[in-house]
């Protein structure tokens, strides 16, 4: 009898496990619901309806590209009068963010994940930097790039190949001289006008005696200006992300991020290595120290952030914390069943004592 109610009580968080059903496609190009907050040991099945779609793992950086290594179901061809529907299951294996779309059409004006068929589990709330909406809107700029307007979101795009800006050709006059240039404008960018024919030198303060941080953190900054990073002690780099992923350099297959490379700075120096940032856009650029776990710890950078947007340089610092910082460690392991009904897995202590009952009560 004992023995029953201790199995009873060990067991007992093993059935608030759920399942949670999402409907992908039928009459609109959604996922319904489209996020979810979801526990480890919860099922997310997917259930697909006409036409034809995928469950394709993503990135908050990259909403509309397959993740490396991410899941993928595959396309799943549902006919219009069909009266079964096939499903794919995700596991939930922890309470990280699990970001989703569909890649029907990919990289194609008609693009399924670009009209805003995306999806996530444990995304942030409305308001935090990586909510579900500023995903979705991320998403639906790669669409109205790929369709050829001008994407409807109110904040500011990071520029990545598949979020271009809008390009804008206008003719500068400055001082006796001018020209015409083409830029990436995104809402709340400044203008091209540079501040003057040969552009200003902003001096940006690397690192320091007990400092993880750019000083200053954030900088405005006009075509032709110079950003000059001043490296002190003790090993920092200048690298650029994203604000989607503010601790990975931004990559993709056209364009890969600038990196000063690591800058050795003695604790008794006296001159200081220097590295120059041109500045030849108006659109946001974000960029970390890469050593060890600097960036986690809040040592970020940008140029032009639009400050009264989401994506501010706030906003921006707070992601690197929350996805990067000692607060992002895996959680405690919740209690799960792995393989037959008498083997529970809560930390290795755990599961050598519950055997070892076992084998003198059975």
């Amino acid at each position: 009898m004992i023995f029953s109610i201790f199995v009873s009580i060990c067991l007992l968080p093993l059935v608030t496990a759920k399942v949670w059903d999402v409907q992908v496609g039928g009459t609109d190009l959604l996922f319904n619901p489209e996020a979810i907050a979801a526990d480890p040991g919860d099922q997310v099945v997917f259930h697909f309806y006409p036409k034809n779609h995928t469950v394709s793992q993503s990135s908050f950086a990259n909403p509309c590209a397959l993740k490396s290594g991410g899941f993928d179901s595959g396309f799943m061809p549902v006919a219009a009068n069909a009266t079964i529907f096939p499903t794919f299951t995700v596991p939930v294996e922890n309470r990280d963010a699990i970001w989703v779309h569909c890649r029907q059409a990919s990289n194609t004006p008609n693009t399924h994940c670009g009209k805003g068929m995306v999806f996530a589990i444990n995304c942030g709330v409305d308001g935090a930097p990586n909510s579900f909406t500023n995903f979705k809107n991320a998403a639906l700029a790669i669409g109205a790039s790929l369709a050829g307007t001008t994407p409807t979101s109110t904040y500011a795009y990071a520029p990545t190949a598949s979020s271009p800006g809008t390009q804008v050709t206008a003719t500068i006059t400055l001082a006796s001289s001018t020209w015409t240039t083409t830029y990436s404008s995104y809402p709340g960018s400044p203008d091209a006008t540079p501040s003057s024919l040969t552009g200003n030198i902003i001096k940006v303060v690397v690192g320091g005696p007990g400092k993880l941080a750019f000083d200053p953190p954030h900088v405005p900054a006009k075509p032709r200006d110079i950003v000059r990073f001043e490296f002190h002690v003790k090993n920092h780099t200048v690298t650029q992300s994203t604000f989607g992923a503010p601790c990975v350099r931004l990559t993709s297959d056209s364009l890969t991020g600038f990196d000063s490379g690591f800058q050795p700075v003695a604790a008794d120096a006296t001159s200081f290595p220097t590295w120059d940032l041109l500045i030849n856009d108006t659109a946001p650029i974000w960029a970390y120290c890469r050593q060890g776990n600097h960036c986690g710890s809040g040592m970020v950078f940008a140029v032009n952030p639009v400050e009264n947007s989401p994506r501010n340089y706030t906003a921006f610092q707070a992601l690197a914390i929350s996805l990067n910082g000692s607060s992002s460690a895996v959680p405690s392991p919740s209690p799960t069943v792995s393989g037959s009904a008498k083997t529970l897995t809560v930390g290795a202590g755990f599961t050598f004592a519950f055997g070892a009952l076992l084998a003198v009560l059975l």
